[in-house]
């Protein structure tokens, strides 16, 4: 037998030899693709050891990221986390398998507020991870009195002293969603006229800001330097911690809300696996440890693991008084968003 036929002979012998251990090591493993810095690596380090599961992560910026990784057919993910308004296009378009997460056994610590989703009804497809909100974060100390209104109007017609010392964040979605939830403008209008009414108030308020910026939210608060930020609850929260005179306002006429869920891809290569993880994820301690780290609510009964800070704070414990405030975020069609892009072309040009 010549030599490479040799070779070729042995390899293959090692190959079968080596395949049940591989195959069985891979049974062991999880691929988790989650948004950028929205999962703390130890917890995973405590899933591997109870579990003897080897998570890999990777990470997204975006739900149309995701998005298109999962249309392009190139991922095998065992673990997403899309957000609530791109799930049923998901389930449509046959990218997602049924996990029926009514039927695991950490399901029974839900919250109630959170079963039934409009996205999907009966939880077939996904399970919770976090939620949170965008509302407007101020400095008390550097407000008269103390205190401002639950209202968008501090925001688009500011008090006189509060001029210049405004940020606003420095994406389309979240500006145009405020201002519309403000006039009363359904958030995927596609009326020119709605257009027109929205940018009217941003050019209007434009003057009496200090900055657009979606990046150092969290720095900026706390060092002082602007006396309010239009701001995601988590970021208010992070800030409060090292400024303590900071609040958060759930504005009256609608508080957009996100809710990030967990999914399997329909071609996720290990389900079982995804399935142990997202029930394992529904155990109180574990949502909770998730919340600690990065400062955003979960939506399971964890609130007695809740650090002391974050239990005190109404930007993350939020009143239950203000549920009726929340607003979920819509997927807007395509003329919708073709609108809100001229807005901001015009806006920021």
């Amino acid at each position: 037998m010549p030599l490479k036929s040799r070779l070729g002979g042995a390899l293959a012998a090692l190959a079968l030899l080596a395949s049940p251990a591989a195959a069985q090591e891979a049974e062991k493993t999880l691929y988790f693709y989650n948004w950028t810095d929205y999962y703390p690596v130890q917890l995973l380090t405590k899933f591997e050891a109870e579990t003897g599961i080897k998570v890999i992560l990777d990470g997204f910026d975006s739900n149309e990221t995701l998005l298109a990784k999962l249309q392009s057919g190139g991922a095998n993910y065992d673990v997403i986390v899309p957000s609530d308004y791109v799930i049923p296009g998901l389930i449509k378009d046959g990218l997602l398998q049924k996990i029926d997460t009514g039927k695991m056994s950490n399901y029974a610590h839900m919250k109630d507020a959170f079963k039934n989703p409009d996205f999907d009804p009966k939880h077939e497809y996904s399970a919770p991870y976090l939620w949170g909100v965008t509302g407007l974060a101020y400095d008390s100390a550097q407000v008269p009195g103390s205190a401002l209104e639950p209202s968008w109007k501090e925001y688009f017609e500011p008090r006189p002293e509060l001029e210049g010392k405004i940020a606003a964040l420095d994406t389309a979605s979240d500006e145009i969603l405020a201002a519309s939830l403000y006039l009363g403008i359904p958030q995927c209008t596609e009326s020119n006229d709605d257009a027109k009414r929205i940018l009217e108030l941003l050019q209007a308020q434009k003057p009496k800001l200090k900055l657009y910026s979606s990046d150092t939210t969290v720095d900026r608060m706390a060092a002082g330097e602007v006396a309010m930020h239009h701001l995601w609850n988590g970021a208010t929260a992070r800030a409060t911690a090292q400024r303590t005179s900071i609040r958060f306002i759930y504005p009256k006429e609608g508080t957009p809300m996100f809710r990030d869920n967990f999914a399997v891809p329909a071609n996720a290569p290990h389900p079982q696996n995804a399935k142990i993880f997202i029930n394992w994820m529904m155990t109180p301690e574990n949502a909770a440890a998730v919340s600690n780290a990065i400062a955003y609510a979960n939506a399971i009964k964890s609130d007695q693991f809740l650090n002391e800070q974050w239990r005190k704070m109404d930007a993350i414990n939020m009143p239950a008084e203000y549920s009726s405030r929340l607003v979920p975020t819509q997927d807007c069609g395509p003329k919708a968003r073709d609108l809100r892009d001229k807005i901001w072309t015009r806006l920021k040009g």
